[in-house]
This record gives C-alpha cells, structure tokens and sequence, in this order.
C-alpha cells in the first residue's frame, strides 16, 4: 500500500510546489510578497520554485507582463534624432512638414515613424564657461550674457547645470530650474591656469548621459579653445559626447584675431565635435555680441524638430551607426552624425 501511494504524494508535492510559479502573474494578489511595494514577479523566488522541471514564470512569460517589457525594447531600439533646420539667414525655419524630410542610416533611407515639427521634450543644459587666464579678459561680459540666457531658456520642467572649466573642470551649481542660484554660481566663476577643454567636454556628457532618456541633453562651452591641461585627450572626448547624446553648442571668444596668435588647432578639434553631435560653432567679434548668440541657441532650442526611426537593418550591438539627416528646399540642416548602439 505504501509503494502505490508514493508517487501519488510525489506528484501531489510537485503540482503543490509549482502553484508559486503560476502565481508569480503579474496583478496577482494572492502571492505573499517580500516586498509589497514591487511586482510579484520582481520578488524573490521561493524554493519550491526550484522544484521539478517547470519553467520559473517572468516578464516575458506572463501576457500582462509582456507588454511592459516590449514597450523597453522598443524605447531602446528607438533612435531620436533633433534636427535644425535654418534658412538662408540662418534663421529656425518652423513647420517644414514630414514630407520634406528625408533620414538615412549608413546610407538606407529609414521610415520615419515619430515626427515633432516643434518637439516639446524638455531640456537638461550644461552651462560651461572657460575660467582659464587666457579667457579672463572678457569674463565680465561672459558672466552677463550667460546669467541672461538662463533667465530666458529655462521653462517648467528644464534643468541646468553650471560649471567653470579651467586646470580643472568644477561643477558651481547642480542641475536646477532654481534661476537666481544658477545666475549667481555664474558670477562666482574662479580663475584658473589652465583649461582642460577635453576634460570638459567629456564631464558634461557623462553627466547628461545619466539624466532621463525622454529628455534633450544640450551642452553650451564658452571658451577660446586654448586647450593646454586636460587628462583626456580629443577621441575620448568625442567618444563620450556621441554616447551621450547631446548637442554642443561651442561659442569661441577669440583673444586676437590673427591666426598666428591663437590656437587654431583647439578650434578645429571642437568644430569637428561640434559638428558631430550636431549643434553649432560661434566665433563672436566682440564680447558684446554674446547676447545675440545666446539668444540664437535659445530660438534654435524651441524650433527643432524631433525624428524618431526603428534601425534597418539594425547594426550591431556596440558599433557606431552614421545618420543623415536631408530636408527638401534651401535650408542649412544640424543634427548629430553618429549614435552608439546598444546591447542586444
């Protein structure tokens, strides 16, 4: 009697066992929870669980938890791409319809499936002034267009983060929307020796790459280019700007005229990152012409445009895609050249 009623206690102990396994559904209240605060299928895993042969449920086993991790992949696999279009006066030219716009992926024309003729994704900024000797001289006028820009660009839901880039790169206010305390870190800008341009460049983009995926990452650099002391060096500089995302706006105040008297060679590593991550390069005559520049960016930053396209073919997992961007008719186009894949 014992022999024959073993297996029908084995089986009873397994189908007692696996009922865990079903109950780890996704709504289903009838599991007792670790933690009430998370998903039951993002509890640990009882050790009955481990019983028999059945698979443990997750995410993609359940069909209301299948949905979730889909709209991941997706987000993951979507590729943003913001896009300025100017006119011949170099002017935002607003409500150029999807149709006049083309996008290419290392040469495929992709479909275009998210089209924002004036997107409204909020901006985080990071605000960098050169606070090296070299660029002291105009400091003044520099802190005065700056603390002006930020009372006109930011809006509800913007942050921006303010820092001084000299020997060292020194962060003087955190990302905020607070703007008296941002406009006074600007007026607390230090002098420094150096300038560490690369070191720069890099730090913002780090720091922008672990702000939220929804939101636009925008650097601005007022600088004259004179790197002398970064620990960084141009390829890793360029290498983080395009992981993060962001656009560069790199605005030059040049100590003198003559070629012969400045770096030019700092100047063209910037334009060529620049011109990678899609933003654009200023070259004022006068410090006073800042303001107007700064306003520029501010119009450029609440007419762009937002393509959005799922890759194909997609590339693989950690490469470097090339994207072009055409738009039917005369305008000048901006938007970043390259974007890094993730894993797959």
């Amino acid at each position: 009697m014992r022999a024959t009623s073993y297996p029908a206690r084995l089986l009873a102990f397994l189908f007692c066992a696996a009922l865990p396994v079903v109950n780890l559904l996704p709504g289903d209240t009838s599991f007792a929870q670790d933690k009430p605060d998370r998903p039951p299928w993002a509890q640990k895993s009882k050790p009955a669980s481990t019983a028999g042969s059945q698979p443990v449920a997750t995410p993609d086993d359940s069909q209301d938890g299948a949905p979730q991790r889909g709209r991941i992949r997706v987000n993951v696999n979507l590729v943003n791409v913001l896009v300025s279009a100017l006119d011949e006066h170099n002017r935002p030219a607003p409500d150029l319809p999807r149709e006049s716009f083309q996008l290419f992926e290392e040469g495929v024309e992709q479909k275009i499936e998210v089209f924002e003729s004036e997107t409204q994704l909020p901006l985080d900024l990071v605000l960098m002034i050169d606070s090296s000797l070299s660029a002291h001289k105009e400091i003044a006028f520099e802190q005065e267009a700056a603390a002006h820009f930020i009372g006109q660009v930011l809006r509800p839901g913007d942050r921006l983060a303010v820092f001084a880039v000299g020997e060292s790169v020194t962060q003087l206010a955190g990302f905020s929307d607070n703007v008296a305390t941002l406009q006074s870190a600007v007026h607390r800008m230090p002098s420094d020796a150096g300038t560490s341009i690369y070191d720069a460049v890099l730090l913002a983009s780090r720091s922008l790459e672990r702000r939220g995926e929804d939101r636009r990452r925008v650097i601005i650099l007022v600088t004259d280019a004179g790197e002398t002391t970064s620990t960084s060096d141009f390829d890793a500089a360029r290498k983080g700007a395009v992981r993060s995302g962001s656009l560069l706006y790199t605005i030059v105040i040049r100590p003198v005229k003559n070629e012969s008297g400045r770096n030019t060679a700092g100047e063209h590593a910037l334009e060529t990152i620049t011109d990678t991550m899609g933003g654009a390069m200023f070259y004022p005559d006068a410090a006073s012409e800042l303001d107007g520049i700064f306003d520029r960016i501010n119009r450029e930053l609440r007419t762009q445009y937002r393509l959005g396209y799922y890759p194909t073919p997609r590339g693989p997992a950690n490469t470097y895609r090339q994207i072009e961007v055409k738009v039917s008719g005369k305008y000048q186009v901006r938007h970043r050249k390259s974007y890094l894949t993730g894993p797959q």
